[in-house]
């Protein structure tokens, strides 16, 4: 049970609001964004997604770079409530198509219709796309696809081989002439966590992948995935790369996994089959971790030396270990420099293209963008470091670990692939069209 439900921006702008038992103040939104804001300057690092002010609990997840908060004074459990910030997200993205707050802004009437129907007096009703079909009537109000902000990996890709609107759409949208368009997409996104050691050998390794899915199918058609045959789910040691290939061979081995509520496991442990039944807009069908050792994209190798008394040199380079036929972009490595460093300066490899570096003084580390990396190459960087008082100690100690983000479209570390996707025909001329891309 909730109190108060609100959509903050960036900058603590309250773009929706809805009270439902009026136990909460009204300035609660205000409260939340001030506490939230100067977290870190209480010495606490970043905001909790739960935390209490004046006996109110504050539950919030961020998305979009919006704020989604909920507030109750009464003991509920923390993560049912985040479960439904981020559902009630979800269901505002498939009815909006884009979630962002020009889309919120322009679709208020929508957002709290839907809010009404998902929620009645603090009380969860449904979250389901599908059912609240038959209770939501407002149309939404398409966002100019120019003022879009970058949806993510998957519509990097996509977004080259069709109109952004087409993955931007409501899940309730028409084609011209009233008829709607029959597409369902399929994406695999992955998070990787490697750590080396500093003579570049994997410390730990550890992949987060969802396969997305979005639904704009009419009819309730059941559709089944089929996966690789060679997926087991357990661990029994042993690394899970073959490195004797490009992209490895073999058996994928998933520690653990979780799957969507509509998902039916009949033939999964026969064929790794996955059958979903009606089920609209965009949803994670499968849930997945793997723990075990993978080769990586990249090879990072970072080396800081002393080269005076109040200087560093540090060299960074980056090998990328997939084909040329991959392209990697949007990376971004940084690397923490000690804390009474005062000037840095870089040097770029010759004939370097689309590469940005910069020294954050206030967060004392160094960044290095590059637009994009192909397959097979590799990439150095050399930074002079310029500090206030002598070291004092190994430096090594003081500089580093380096981090390093980016998006490979079409490449998955894990292998999991998506066989085949079978949707029940309604009839000989139903013909939906089916996109999938990893990432």
């Amino acid at each position: 049970m909730i109190s108060q439900f609100f959509v903050l921006s960036q900058r603590g702008d309250n773009i929706v609001f809805r009270d439902y038992r009026g136990e909460v103040a009204k300035g609660s939104a205000e409260i939340f964004f001030r506490k939230v804001k100067f977290w870190k300057d209480d010495g606490e690092g970043e905001a909790p997604p739960v935390f209490n002010v004046d006996g109110v609990n504050y539950f919030h997840v961020k998305e979009a770079g919006l704020f989604f908060v909920a507030t109750t004074r009464v003991n509920v459990s923390p993560s049912l409530v985040l479960e439904l910030l981020r559902r009630i997200a979800r269901v505002i993205k498939d009815y909006l198509g884009v979630l962002s707050e020009e889309s919120l802004r322009k679709n208020f009437v929508l957002v709290y219709e839907l809010l009404d129907q998902v929620i009645d007096f603090g009380f969860v009703q449904t979250t389901s796309t599908e059912v609240l079909k038959s209770y939501v009537f407002n149309e939404p109000i398409a966002v100019a696809a120019d003022h879009l902000q970058p949806l993510g990996p998957a519509a990097i890709f996509m977004a080259k081989r069709m109109p952004v609107t087409t993955i931007t759409k409501s899940v309730v949208a028409n084609e011209r002439g009233g008829r709607k368009r029959e597409e369902i997409f399929v994406d695999i996104i992955e998070n990787l966590s490697v750590t080396f050691s500093s003579s570049g050998y994997i410390l730990t390794s550890e992949i987060d992948g969802t396969i997305q899915l979005k639904s704009y199918l009419t009819g309730n058609p059941d559709i089944r995935l089929a996966l690789n045959e060679e997926v087991s789910i357990g661990r029994d040691g042993g690394s899970t790369y073959d490195y004797g290939s490009s992209f490895g061979s073999g058996p994928v081995i998933l520690d653990d996994c979780n799957f969507h509520e509509s998902v039916r496991l009949d033939n999964f442990d026969v064929d790794r089959t996955l059958t979903l039944g009606s089920t609209d807009g965009e949803f994670p069908v499968m849930n997945y971790r793997i723990t075990k050792e993978f080769k990586p994209p990249f090879r990072i190798n970072a080396l800081v030396e002393e080269s005076g008394r109040l200087k560093a040199e540090v060299t960074i380079k980056v090998h990328a270990e997939f084909p040329s036929s991959i392209i990697a972009d949007k990376i971004m490595v940084q690397l923490p420099v000690p804390p009474y460093t005062t000037k840095v300066s870089f040097e770029l490899e010759p004939g370097a293209v689309g590469n940005t570096t910069d020294f954050k003084e206030a967060k004392k580390r160094i960044e290095w963008g590059l637009k994009k990396i192909v397959g097979g190459s590799e990439h150095t960087l050399h930074a002079k470091l310029t500090f206030a008082q002598e070291l004092r100690g190994n430096i090594t100690k003081e500089a580093g670990p380096v981090s390093m983000t980016f998006t490979i479209p079409m490449y998955n570390a894990s292998r999991l692939q998506v066989k085949y996707l079978h949707i029940t025909k309604k009839s000989k001329s139903y013909n939906p069209y089916r996109w999938e891309s990893m990432s």
